[in-house]
């Protein structure tokens, strides 16, 4: 009995000494591949949070703990069957059986500890990451967002960064489970049996030919698939954003075929990558069985000339389970590599993206001129066609600027260089006689307050609206705005007065209504440049009147540049540019260009005869 102790500890020692030293081959591989792969991710975890980063290092390690319980039971199964029931020894086999629900019972402590962790790990990840993006999609120049379209920053910040979350979660841990559990369960299989192990080096050479070739095929198609989530998200954006449009041309119709032909080619597309992914599953579970069958059919021979034991037989197959299943696993991996890879792309040509705009350390100082001299403009900076040609201007502080000029003359994209909304590609725009590019670019935004022709509010309160130029701005600072952009009086009217709730967008108001309050959100903002871009074009000839008395008023030393359509608008300006294809065709005040200038002539013949 001591002797037969003696053999059965040794035989379990040996196996453990070989799982041991796989363990330790393992372990530095697996070390490499972590170490590779962190430096991979650093630029995307950058800044996550220490305790994310500790759950990423627990997840393996935990997995680590499981697999190296799973694959020691099938020892301690094959000493139940081959010593303790063959000897009918009922102690032997509630000493090992005990051992058997002990590690079973840390495997599954291990197993929850894993997925806990992995998953903490996977959200922080994402949440990290969807930070990133946006924060730099916030220091995107127009430029850099008109490369991307909104359509497809979207479906990056949503579909294709939750792909980048589940694949993390299944590299801190079915990537580390897998080939730990494939390499183990072999090393055991050929302990057990070298000659029946040749099954496994005769499937895994073929699946791993089958798993390339699933990923050459689908990863283009899965690619393709993304494009066409930018698509639809695109369509879906423009339809509810223009909904009243829509509504009023009474194009329900075409805009629900317009949105099942984009549904469909998705859908397409995703079925077509689907096909080949689908082959997955059946092939693994072909190879399955048919080394289950091979190591009955040909270990059965053995158990019964004696070569091999009933119990050797029982973990051998166990093991053949475990090591199948790890490469069913690693398939399913393959193919979440694959559609992650093109959401990985995706998501790195954004964070790669050189922001055209660059920052300055330099700070703003108060009361400067702006000049434009030689500035040319394109939107593609690989085309020569500029849509600004060589524009020299100088507007003194304190002064108020008409420009005018026909649809397409460019006067919004002349204005917009000014707060570096875009940079002039050929030129400079001085503040103070310096490029505005030398200055700080969040100082030199904060003192230019600019009244888009859109006019955009935000779900809140007036009040709140109003405080988006300055957070810290007195309700006597919100009147005294309010009351310059004629905003005052129907405020007053509602029933809460400035706590009054906006719907989404300011829906719940007129177009005059919203953009007055946009006049007046600005003016909070006490700023040095005011900006107008045709913001007087959905009040009434005699609000307007006011509202530039009430600037002329109250804002002296305010510099003001005022877009219009309208040339009573801008009438009274110090001085009036004119554009025209985008070049200055004539500067200065009403009575002179009335003189001078033949468009200017002819649009203010063409109002006055309208009224």
């Amino acid at each position: 009995n001591s002797d037969l102790w003696h053999l059965q500890y040794a035989t379990l020692g040996y196996r453990t000494g070989l799982l041991f030293s796989a363990t330790k081959f393992i372990s530095q591989s697996q070390l490499f591949c972590y170490i590779f792969y962190m430096s991979f991710v650093k630029k995307v975890t950058s800044g996550m949070e220490k305790t994310y980063f500790f759950y990423t290092i627990l997840s393996p390690l935990f997995m680590f703990g499981e697999v190296i319980m799973e694959t020691s039971i099938p020892l301690v199964m094959a000493r139940i069957v081959d010593v303790g029931i063959r000897n009918s020894d009922s102690d032997f086999v509630i000493r090992y059986g005990f051992l058997m629900v002990a590690m079973a019972s840390f495997s599954l402590l291990c197993g929850s500890l894993c997925g806990r962790v992995s998953s903490l790990a996977a959200f922080g990840f994402s949440k990290n990451l969807r930070r990133k993006i946006f924060r730099k999609v916030q220091d995107f120049s127009f430029s850099n967002m008109d490369k991307f379209g909104t359509d497809s920053l979207v479906t990056r910040l949503t579909t294709d960064v939750t792909n980048l979350q589940n694949m993390y979660q299944n590299i801190i841990r079915t990537a580390v489970r897998s080939p730990i559990m494939l390499i183990f369960g072999t090393i055991m299989a050929c302990s057990i049996n070298t000659s029946l192990a040749l099954i496994f080096f005769i499937v895994i050479p073929l699946l791993a030919v089958i798993l390339l070739s699933i990923v050459v095929l689908v990863y283009p198609r899965f690619r393709e698939m993304l494009k066409k989530y930018d698509n639809l998200n695109r369509l879906v954006q423009e339809n509810l954003v223009a909904i009243r449009v829509v509504k009023s041309f009474v194009r329900r119709d075409h805009e629900n075929s317009k949105f099942d032909e984009v549904a469909e080619d998705l859908q397409r597309k995703q079925v077509s990558a689907e096909k080949i992914v689908i082959l997955n599953m059946p092939v693994m579970q072909l190879m399955v069985y048919a080394c289950i069958v091979s190591a009955l059919w040909f270990g059965g021979g053995m158990v019964i000339s004696g070569s091999m034991q009933t119990g050797e037989l029982i973990s051998f197959i166990s093991y053949i389970t475990q090591i199948l299943m790890s490469l069913m696993m690693l398939s399913r991996l393959f193919v979440m590599f694959i559609l992650s890879r093109t959401s990985l792309v995706r998501i790195m040509e954004v964070l790669d993206e050189a922001v055209e705009i660059r920052n300055d350390e330099k700070s703003l100082s108060a009361g400067y001129d702006i000049e434009f001299s030689h500035v040319s403009f394109s939107y593609d900076k690989k085309s020569e066609h500029n849509v600004l040609k060589d524009i020299n201007l100088k507007i003194p502080q304190g002064a108020t600027v008409g420009i005018l000029g026909g649809t397409g003359s460019s006067k919004s994209t002349l204005v917009q260089l000014i707060p570096r909304l875009y940079d002039a590609t050929d030129g400079k725009v001085l503040l103070g006689g310096k490029d505005v590019r030398e200055w700080n670019l969040e100082a030199l935004r904060r003192k230019i307050a600019f009244v888009l022709q859109k006019n955009l509010l935000f779900s809140g309160t007036i009040a709140e609206n109003l405080r988006w130029g300055n957070e810290n701005a007195s309700c006597e600072d919100l009147i005294a705005a309010c009351k310059i952009s004629d905003a005052h009086g129907f405020i007053m009217s509602l029933p809460e007065g400035y706590d009054t709730d906006l719907s989404q967008g300011g829906v719940n108001l007129s177009g005059g209504q919203k953009q007055r309050l946009c006049i007046a959100r600005a003016l909070v903002k006490n700023p040095e440049i005011l900006i107008l871009d045709d913001s007087m074009s959905a009040v009434d000839t005699a609000t307007d009147l006011r509202i530039r008395n009430a600037l002329r008023t109250a804002l002296p030393q305010t510099s003001k540049i005022v877009i219009a359509q309208r040339i009573a608008s801008v009438q009274d300006a110090d001085f009036i540019v004119v554009l025209d294809s985008g070049r200055i065709q004539g500067i200065g005040s009403h009575d002179e260009l009335m003189k001078s200038n033949q468009i200017y002539r002819e649009v203010y013949e063409s109002q006055k005869s309208e009224n």
